[in-house]
């Protein structure tokens, strides 16, 4: 049996645990492929004209797997967990709850899904759920969800000391803000480290910041400049802006999709934390509609103007 993972939006929440959990239960596991001109234009004409950028990008990678070429693997079903909360009772973009169900409406490939809200149960036993599901015993579930915990770990601990080390080297560190699910998609930001690093800056990703990590800087940030957020990307954002700020970065730049609610709201905290330790901030709005030539421009006088 293969299972398709749409490579969009909350597959960037834990990128290397799902792939290792399907596999250790015994199925292939097929990924959509990188985001392309066609992937964007068929989530495009799937969504309302109310859905953030995102999300369109997410439905033309889940009808890639649906209505995938005749020459690649097909799918006996498609992955889409509904995210609710997560361990620390923090609410995911509203927009996720309702994935699986468009999803069953758009595609004609069965939706394998499971509400992971850690408000009413943990995870692993909501995990346990999903693999009985799939016909597998609760002995089996577990020794599959123990090893890619371990392999995320080990991901995660190999990300950390690369961030470190990287973090000594550089000296023009320009800090990109935003959900993976942007960062990580180069065609979605339109290759935005590559041109910041043609223009001599050392970009870094802020999903890569360990959060309170030990150095002792100069710095003006406290959890009273900025409410308490119920979005788990609100709280985590803030705090890994608060570490990254304890290095000598020259400039920050945010990235949002066209329509994120959730980056409306945060995006006036990002920004007056950034300028208020005087660091020059850059926000970019990005939708199916960007241009490379506009952003290429608003990136130049960024660099100029550091």
């Amino acid at each position: 049996m293969t299972i398709g993972i749409p490579r969009a939006l909350i597959y960037w929440k834990q990128p290397h645990f799902w792939e290792a959990f399907f596999e250790e239960l015994g199925f292939n596991v097929l990924l959509s492929p990188p985001t392309n001109k066609e992937i964007v234009e068929r989530g495009v004409k799937a969504a309302d004209s109310e859905t953030c950028f995102s999300q369109k990008v997410y439905w033309g990678h889940l009808l890639w797997l649906d209505y995938n070429p005749p020459a690649a693997p097909k799918c006996d079903l498609i992955f889409v967990p509904r995210l609710k909360a997560n361990e620390e009772k923090l609410e995911y973009c509203p927009k996720f709850f309702g994935l699986p169900d468009l999803g069953k409406i758009l595609a004609k490939t069965p939706i394998l899904t499971e509400t992971f809200d850690e408000r009413k149960e943990k995870f692993e036993k909501t995990l346990e759920r999903l693999g009985r599901k799939l016909n597998k015993n609760k002995r089996e579930i577990k020794k599959a969800r123990e090893l890619a915990f371990l392999k995320e770990k080990e991901q995660n601990k190999k990300e950390k000391e690369y961030f470190l080390k990287e973090m000594e080297k550089k000296e023009r560190k320009i800090v990109l803000v935003s959900h993976p699910y942007n960062l990580y998609d180069d065609y979605v930001n339109l290759r935005m480290k590559e041109k910041l690093e043609k223009l001599g800056a050392e970009p870094i990703f802020i999903d890569e910041v360990p959060i309170n990590e030990a150095r002792s800087p100069k710095l003006e940030i406290s959890e009273s400049n900025y409410p308490k957020f119920h979005w788990e990307f609100g709280k985590e954002l803030m705090e890994k802006i608060k570490t990254v700020l304890k290095y000598n970065i020259i400039g920050a730049i945010e990235i949002s999709s066209f329509g994120c609610g959730c980056d409306a709201v945060i995006k006036e905290f990002v920004e007056k934390t950034f300028k208020h330790n005087k660091v020059p901030f850059l926000y970019l709005m990005i939708d199916e509609h960007t241009g490379e030539a506009g952003i290429q421009t608003r990136l130049e006088a960024f660099m100029d103007t550091i």
